[in-house]
């Protein structure tokens, strides 16, 4: 019984695949910093976009984000998405008062346990 090694993808799918994978995601920072980049107008957005190694139509969507997000600062919304760290704390706290509900609960059920037991009028 033999049996032949077929290929599961051709060349092409095989390279776009690792290239995929192998992608360079870029911080916020690295973010703003190309933008304004392109903003201060020094060198066109084209040869920007080759020294970074990104798409123009990425250095676009970025730009427009960017403005975006400024306008709205800028006409009174503070909303903002809260970073990570601040979501490992609230839930930290979130955790650390469930706790507390969850002890004062039991200590409440076992006052009144022991009010009843003891002669103590039930509702």
């Amino acid at each position: 019984m033999s049996q032949k090694s077929v290929p599961s993808q051709t060349a092409e799918q095989h390279v776009r695949e690792i290239r995929r994978r192998t992608r360079k995601q870029y911080s916020s920072e690295e973010k703003v910093r190309i933008v304004l980049s392109g903003l201060r107008g020094e060198h066109s957005i084209a040869a920007l976009c080759r020294r970074e190694g990104i798409a123009e139509s990425m250095y676009y969507a970025w730009s427009k984000d960017f403005l975006e997000a400024g306008k709205k600062r800028l006409s009174g919304d503070t909303e903002r998405q809260a970073t990570s760290d601040e979501v490992k704390d609230l839930r930290h706290e979130m955790g650390a008062l469930k706790e507390l509900v969850a002890d004062l609960t039991v200590e409440n059920r076992l006052l009144k346990e022991s009010s009843y037991g003891a002669g103590g009028d039930r509702e």
